[in-house]
Parts: C-alpha cells; structure tokens; sequence
C-alpha cells in the first residue's frame, strides 16, 4: 500500500497536515506539491474546518526542494528549461499562496530544520510555533538560487529589510532561540508538546466568527501594499457583510439576553 506523501488529520475542527517524506526530511517533491495542493484546496473550502496546523514527520520540518529534481530539470533540453522553470514556478507559488491566503488561521509547527523551500513555506503561515529542535535557513544561494517560494516578500516582514539580506545572501542556519529573536517564530514549545500546542493554539485562534476571521484576514494581508483610504474602504464593505451573518446576529442577541 502507498504512503501518502501528504498526511492529513482532521480533529474537532482542526486540520494537521503532515509532510510525510522523512527519509529525505521532507523534501518537496512534484508529486508531494501536488498532495499538498490538493489537500489545502480541500481543507480551504471545508466549513467544518476552522484552523490549520503544517507540520512534518520525522526530525526535519521541510528541507526545502528535492535536490534530485533539480538535477533531472537541468538534464532536459536547453530550449525547454526556461519553460519547464516557469511551469514549475507557478505550482510553487500556487501551493505557498493557498497556505498564505487560507481563509482561517493556519500554524506552522516546526518540528526540526525548515531549510529553503521549507523556510519560506513556515512563513507563508499566519504564525510559527518552533520546537527546541528547530532551525531556520533561507539556504538557496548555496543552489544559486534566489528564494522561490516566498521568502523575498515574507521575510523582510518579518525581520525588517536588512536582516532578511543577511539571512537571504549568506544562507546561515539560525536555531529556534535565534529566530524567535529575530521575529521568524513567533513562539518556542518543547518538542515533545510542539503538536499539543500548535493545536491548542489554532482552537483558540478559530474560536470566534468563522466569517469574521477570513474576511478580516484577507484585508489584513495586503495592510502593508494598500493605503488607508483603500484599507478603511474594504473594511467597510466586509463589514457590511459581517453585518449579515449568522455569527454576528447570534452574539448579538446572546449579549442582549445576558444583560436582561
């Protein structure tokens, strides 16, 4: 029986996907996206789920990209490269932006090293929950790469410019007490309770108005692109929608019975 590259659980509203490659410490292979698209596509338009926990299996989070599909990418002719990068990118950034756009919370709960790919896939998560053992390390320069999968636009968010150079342009490993300095992980949690409380966290993330929180997120991720007037203009507009919904009207008259 196959291995699912990809595990998901589903328990009291929180869904745990697993990256499930530990021999290669869970390297993203074309067939693991390709779960991992379907599995988020399926979780994002699930009601009955209201949070999200990434993890990966094994003493690695994400080692990032499958270094043995690089090699078999450079073996293909020399005029269908460019494309088949291309091609391959938008798979990528289509994975990363399911994570980041995931209209409910998602935790990245990072069990060991997060290198590459996994990095930026760590920060494409609301928050990020680093075990003891975790590490941290924007490592594409030493593939002579840039960071594909997001790095270039999260990480300075959260380190401020300068410091996601330094990471960026020399590759350095951090541990997890380094990071959460810098602002990479928001929170540390001994390995043997990283799961416990990454899922404790997202049930007290995703207590509120399910509406409320994917319409306030949405306009949240772009506060940093958009002007005010833009900012105040869609907040007005999902208001009005959060004026229609059933969470809003159910609070609403709770308070007013309690005050009775």
């Amino acid at each position: 029986m196959e291995t699912s590259l990809i595990q998901l659980q589903v328990a009291e509203g929180i869904a745990t996907l697993t990256l499930n490659r530990p021999e290669k410490r869970n390297a993203i292979s074309d067939a693991m996206r390709s779960e991992l698209i379907e599995h988020l596509e399926s979780v994002a338009h699930d009601k009955a789920i209201r949070a999200v926990v990434l993890t990966g299996s094994g003493k690695g989070f994400c080692a990032g990209g499958d270094v043995s599909g690089m090699k078999s990418r450079m073996e293909a002719p020399a005029g269908e490269v460019a494309f088949n990068g291309w091609s391959r990118q938008q798979r990528v950034h289509h994975a990363v932006n399911l994570l980041y756009s995931m209209p409910k919370p998602t935790i990245a709960a990072v069990n060991g090293a997060a290198a590459g790919l996994g990095a930026d896939m760590a920060l494409s998560c609301d928050f990020v929950l680093a075990s003891t053992e975790a590490s941290f390390a924007w490592s594409y320069i030493k593939r002579g790469l840039i960071p594909d999968g997001g790095g270039l636009y999260f990480l300075p968010r959260r380190v401020g410019l300068a410091k996601a150079k330094d990471l960026i342009f020399s590759g350095r490993k951090v541990d997890a007490q380094t990071a959460h300095a810098l602002g990479i992980a928001d929170e540390i949690s001994a390995a043997d309770t990283l799961l416990d409380r990454a899922v404790a966290w997202a049930k007290e993330l995703s207590a509120g108005s399910a509406t409320a929180l994917a319409l306030g997120k949405t306009i949240l991720n772009q506060s940093f692109e958009l002007s005010a007037h833009q900012i105040f203009a869609q907040g007005s507009q999902a208001q009005g929608v959060c004026y229609t919904s059933h969470e809003h009207r159910a609070a609403v008259l709770a308070f007013l019975n309690q005050s009775k």
